[in-house]
């Protein structure tokens, strides 16, 4: 096994626990392997100005991945390092499809900046997005209606903005035949990642530019530091980690992952997000502690 040099932590269900924290341990072991040279992040589904707080708390020394991977910038200054956008056309098109199928969408913007969210409709069965909602402009305080604004149609939004990223979110069922849908319709004109609860029959869709990943986005930050895929550990629970798990040297699943993820015998598997699991799988992999 290669010395690591990078290590990427994806967020929800992996460096947080089940309350949305990071615990004192994590921050332990993220700042010893820091203190042994190793650049670590965050490469996670989240949009930047949500991963934002999280990412100042734990006082990465790297850029954060964000948007799964379309979004690479520093939590702090601002400073943009590499961002993917969705073309109008095809925006335009996810939005026509998802009208078509009934769905609510999220439409991210302003990746120079901290990024601001758009929506339209919200239907009253949808109650897992109007709680997003909610929790988003309260996480955001006096910010609140830049972060998340409304608007009367998504469609008269898109020419006068960059966007990077367009989500729908609803029952596991409904959301993979909507998956299936737009795959058929947009083909490679984006990439769709599935991030599933089949415990909370909840799955959210994310539509990215077609080249974005979390694997890419790993893939551009270790080209600037010119490390190898070898020296990259990651850490993951969902499937939209499939790809950077792959795509590392070193790959750890969390204990709470999915079935189908801690069955796979090429990767390794730590506690779960509620014991502390990155900390366990930074000590056992990059400090070497007994």
């Amino acid at each position: 096994m290669s010395d690591i040099r990078l290590l990427a932590l994806d967020l929800d269900g992996t460096l947080l626990n089940s309350e949305g924290k990071i615990s004192a341990r994590n921050k332990a072991a993220i700042r010893a392997a820091e203190e042994k040279g190793v650049l670590v992040t965050i490469a996670t589904g989240r949009r930047f100005r949500d991963a934002r707080p999280v990412a100042i708390e734990a006082e990465f020394n790297a850029p954060i991945l964000t948007h799964n991977g379309a979004l690479i910038k520093f939590a702090e200054s601002l400073e943009t390092v590499s961002v993917d956008l969705l073309n109008d056309e095809a925006v335009l098109e996810i939005l026509r499809v998802g009208r078509a199928f009934g769905g609510n969408a999220l439409v991210s913007a302003d990746p120079l900046g901290k990024g601001t969210l758009f929506y339209d409709t919200i239907s009253e069965e949808n109650l897992p997005l109007k709680r997003y909602v909610v929790w988003a402009k309260n996480l955001h305080g006096e910010e609140a209606e830049e972060a998340v604004h409304h608007v009367d149609a998504l469609e008269s939004i898109v020419e006068p903005n960059d966007i990077i990223h367009i989500s729908f979110s609803g029952t596991c069922k409904a959301m993979y035949d909507f998956q299936m849908t737009l795959e058929e319709e947009l083909g490679d004109m984006v990439n769709i990642l599935a991030t599933i609860y089949p415990r909370l029959d909840f799955t959210l869709l994310d539509i990215l530019p077609p080249h974005a990943s979390k694997a890419a986005g790993l893939n551009k930050l270790a080209s600037l530091h010119k490390f190898s895929h070898e020296e990259i550990m990651v850490v993951g629970d969902n499937f939209n980690d499939l790809e950077m798990l792959e795509y590392a040297g070193t790959s750890v699943v969390m204990g709470n992952a999915d079935n189908s993820l801690l069955e796979r015998e090429e990767f390794y598997t730590t506690l779960t997000n509620n014991e502390d699991g990155v900390a366990a799988a930074i000590e056992e992999f990059i400090l070497a502690v007994n």
